[in-house]
């Protein structure tokens, strides 16, 4: 049958129609066979340089493709090679495996459809595609390869992108194509993609070349299959997303509660004017059936196909392993710790956690299995035993955690260094409304801090020699109190902790200040702990750190973690998706960047910030947790102040100067966390700047990228909608605007998520450094006579009292141990170059110029780890400041900084 152009160009426009031809003359095969009996095989229909057509068949068999033409000069003979995952085909055991394995015999896995970069110059239409089955050729370790071979007339032109229909009745994951026997060399076709089957869905999946295109230099043959992948992506934003979908879009942070299992477990919408919030993927899910706005949780939560690899890659192995402990390792815990807020009545039933463990019932080697790092199995007792590693932090000095020079330190090198800041003001003072929270002066005062600081300087002296630093959770915190006070097992205050910086260069704690707003007919209650000399100060200060660190573990994982970098980049991610194609360099430069954190996000939505989920349960602001982050981001997150120089300098830890390294001179000169990430931001700026100048030499070619300005216009007013209309959004009009963005973006999915993440096990798996939540309330804010007087004969117990429950630090050491952990095949920042950019010369240069700077940085870290007058990052029993050292061994190493935020 022989296609006329407009039937042609209609095929050409929509891969999902399929044409055949029925065939009566006999076919000869590779194997030299015929076969003259009818059969429905696919062709396709081109024309010659004179306009004339010729009819192209192609015909399969277990072995072979082979096309046939009528004029075979100058043509090609391309063998395509697809290699898939072999995981995914091994697991899809049912009724239709059968059915799948006679294609493969048949050779009919795979319809190849090999598209043409170019138009017809006679018609200015598409070109007719060339199509071939391909057949299974062998099985290898991890893969299946499977073949077609074509034959590419002289005039097809460039092959410019593939469709692929899989014949299966179930998903495939296709890893690769390579074209092999053109004129120009090979052909490789990164896909690392899932292909859905053709009965779950008619659409043919298009995949394009390694050669990347800006919108307006996009090969005349691809610009509708360019703009139609675009459109599938899309999606049209109804109904409930299948598994198998692959369709980006938003939707508010209403499925965290579920009022149909119970109305404790009821919580509001996250996302619009009532709590301010980033976007998340929509999953299209029913409403919950007593509160319409609330979102029907269900057993799975959708994330767009492509998003999710854990049948296929050891890269989730550190998902697989997190859904273990979450899902089946804690509620053994819960098991076998049947009271909720039963404490730990010594210090040594802590250290039996990493010397004894928790019994657990017998698994069959199961946990031991997916977990052998956390459950050991003994042979001489029944069960197992979750058993903790000791953290490096107290490998090297058990008693750490207990001194204030390492309180201090753990400020500007431990988990969360993006909280303290440079005093600039004095006295201090709320911004809340007095009339609700009570007088906003603070009770730190000018003449308490000059005793502390034993005279050295007077206050106006610290301020203006920048010697005064504070971690404020005051005015966040406050409105929390009292709701949070309401919940059992947990309390909270504002807090303000003031530090002064040593003529050493280290810092020491002055005062905390700890604050209840009025509650009732009590007034506020607000006082002031300092580093005493008395045994009842002494353990007063202990407490009042205890209550900080509390409120720095809860920001620095609500905000400085999950906001900051899991949530803020989801809308990158959708965005990216829904208005870069594939082929675009951007696209391009951002994918490694932005994998697999729309399904590891998807798992903290199904169980970590759910309602009664490990953060709720664990943590001090309980079910508040989500809407305290929400509060972050309505007053404190700004895109234009994710850039690693433009934090230092609102926090007021570093001013610019053209003259010091990285245009910045910092207030405080051994600052880990800042030296060491201003090496890596430039690193990153520098790769980032050669790739956008390669692509956009013209300064112009950025505000006339249609695809480009899409993107940043709806991460802005879809993604971040909530703050669509705030007047810091960087705008996008220079290769210099774009090079900005993307390097913000990098270093908040790199260098900001490695540094917050990956030391978790070794500054909180030993929970008194970093309790999670303070269950109770300082002996001095209206004590009983009784109560004052048990604080006063053992001190040690309110302590261990106000400390996590045996079940929230079990739960949270397991939960810790694994996110602090590498994959075996984690894909490290700088490490591995992407396909596209293997086949360019002039990024695969800057790219390896990217890479050696790497490997520069790891050196300077180590040579900065040996330098004793660094006493922020070394000394004796201190662990060496390594989490922005980018390569690391798999494992919880403190060090590494993957591509993307991927667990």
């Amino acid at each position: 049958m022989m296609m006329n152009a407009s039937h042609y160009q209609l095929h050409r426009l929509n891969p999902t129609q399929s044409s055949s031809s029925l065939l009566h003359k006999p076919f000869i095969l590779s194997h030299g066979r015929s076969i003259s009996s009818p059969a429905y095989l696919p062709s396709r229909t081109t024309l010659n340089f004179h306009g004339k057509k010729k009819c192209f068949c192609i015909r399969a068999s277990a072995t072979d493709v082979r096309g046939v033409e009528t004029s075979k000069e100058n043509a090609a003979s391309v063998k395509a090679v697809v290699r898939a995952a072999a995981a995914g085909l091994l697991s899809d055991l049912g009724i239709t495996k059968p059915l799948d394995v006679y294609a493969d015999l048949v050779g009919k896995t795979l319809l190849l459809e090999l598209v043409s970069a170019e138009v017809d110059s006679g018609t200015g239409l598409e070109k007719g595609t060339i199509k071939g089955y391909a057949h299974k050729v062998r099985h290898e370790k991890e893969e299946v390869v499977y073949e077609s071979e074509f034959i590419v007339p002289a005039g097809f032109g460039e092959i410019g992108a593939i469709l692929v229909e899989n014949e299966h009745h179930k998903e495939m994951f296709i890893n690769n194509i390579v074209l092999d026997g053109l004129h120009n060399g090979p052909i490789h076709i990164n896909c690392s993609s899932w292909v859905h089957s053709k009965f779950d869905n008619p659409k043919k999946r298009i995949f394009f070349t390694n050669k990347s295109y800006l919108p307006d230099e996009t090969p005349s043959g691809l610009t509708k299959l360019r703009e139609m992948e675009l459109e599938n992506l899309r999606g049209n934003g109804k109904g409930e997303r299948k598994t198998s979908d692959r369709i980006y879009d938003y939707d508010t942070y209403n499925d965290l509660g579920d009022p149909d299992d119970s109305e404790d477990l009821a919580r509001p919408i996250i996302g619009g004017k009532d709590h301010p919030y980033p976007r998340r993927c929509r999953t299209g899910r029913p409403s919950s059936k007593k509160d319409p706005l609330s979102e029907k949780r269900t057993s799975s939560v959708y994330v767009p196909r492509d998003e999710a690899f854990e049948e296929v890659k050891q890269m989730t192995f550190s998902t697989k392993t997190l859904k273990s402990v979450l899902h089946a390792l804690l509620p053994q815990v819960e098991i076998m710790l049947l009271d909720p807020h039963l404490g730990f009545p010594y210090f040594t039933a802590i250290d039996s956690l990493f010397q004894e463990g928790v019994p657990l019932p017998k698994s069959k080697n199961f946990f031991q299995s997916i977990i052998p790092r956390l459950v050991k199995t003994i042979a001489e007792r029944e069960g197992d035993i979750l058993l903790f590693e000791t953290p490096a932090m107290i490998d090297r000095d058990k008693f750490a955690w207990f001194r204030d020079e390492e309180f201090s330190r753990q400020a500007l090198a431990g988990l969360n260094p993006y909280s303290l800041q440079l005093v600039t003001e004095w006295p201090l003072k709320s911004e809340l409304d007095p009339e609700i929270y009570g007088p906003p002066e603070s009770l730190i005062t000018a003449e308490l801090i000059e005793k502390e600081i034993k005279g050295v300087m007077t206050i106006d002296e610290a301020l203006k020699q920048k010697k005064l630093f504070i971690l404020d959770y005051h005015d966040l915190l406050l409105p929390y109190v009292n709701k949070v006070r309401e919940i059992e097992g947990t309390t909270l205050y504002g807090s303000r902790t003031l530090f002064f910086l040593t003529m050493e260069g280290t810092l020491r704690p002055l005062a905390i200040e700890l604050t209840r707003p009025p509650v009732g007919d009590k007034p506020q209650w607000k006082q002031v702990f300092t580093p005493g000399w008395d045994a009842t100060s002494c353990w007063l200060w202990r407490l009042a750190k205890t209550h900080v660190c509390a409120h720095d573990s809860g920001y620095h994982q609500l905000v400085v973690h999950w906001l900051r970098t899991h949530c803020c980049t989801e809308p990158y991610i959708i965005a990216a998706n829904r208005q870069l194609s594939a082929m675009h360099p951007i696209y391009r430069l951002l994918h490694p960047h932005l994998r697999y954190t729309m399904e590891i996000n998807a798992l903290a939505r199904e169980s970590l910030i759910n309602a009664g989920g490990i953060i709720e349960s664990c943590f001090s602001p309980g079910k508040y947790a989500i809407e305290l982050s929400s509060a972050a981001y309505d007053q404190l997150w700004r895109f234009d102040m994710e850039a690693l120089p433009a934090d230092l300098i609102r926090r007021g830890m570093a001013v610019e100067d053209p003259t010091a390294e990285h245009g910045l001179k910092l207030t405080i000169e051994d600052y880990p966390f800042a030296n060491d990430g201003l090496v890596l931001w430039d690193a990153i700026k520098q790769w980032v700047r050669d790739y956008v100048n390669h692509y956009y030499p013209d300064p112009s070619l950025v505000e006339s990228d249609k695809e480009l300005q899409g993107w940043w216009t709806e991460v802005r007013t879809k993604g971040h909608a909530d703050k669509k209309d705030e007047p810091w959004w960087p705008v996008m009009k220079t290769p210099e605007d774009l090079i900005h963005v993307l390097t913000t973006i990098i270093w908040v999915t790199a260098g900001h998520h490695a540094a917050v993440n990956f030391g978790q096990y070794v500054y909180a798996g030993y929970f008194p450094n970093r309790p999670t939540i303070a269950r109770t309330n300082m002996p001095t804010e209206d004590p009983s006579d009784e109560e004052f007087k048990n604080f006063l004969h053992k001190p040690e117990i309110a302590l261990l009292k106000c400390f996590p429950s045996q079940i929230q630090a079990t739960k949270i050491m397991a939960v810790l141990d694994v996110l602090s952990s590498h994959s075996p095949d984690e894909e490290y920042l700088g490490d591995q170059m992407e396909p596209s950019w293997t086949e360019n010369p002039i990024i695969k240069a800057a790219f390896e110029r990217f890479n050696g700077r790497l490997k520069e940085l790891e050196g300077i870290i180590d040579g900065r780890n040996t330098n004793l007058n660094l006493k922020n990052r070394t000394g004796a029993g201190v662990v060496p400041y390594e989490l922005l050292k980018p390569f690391s061994k798999p494992g919880v190493t403190g060090m590494g900084v993957p591509n993307s935020i991927s667990i």
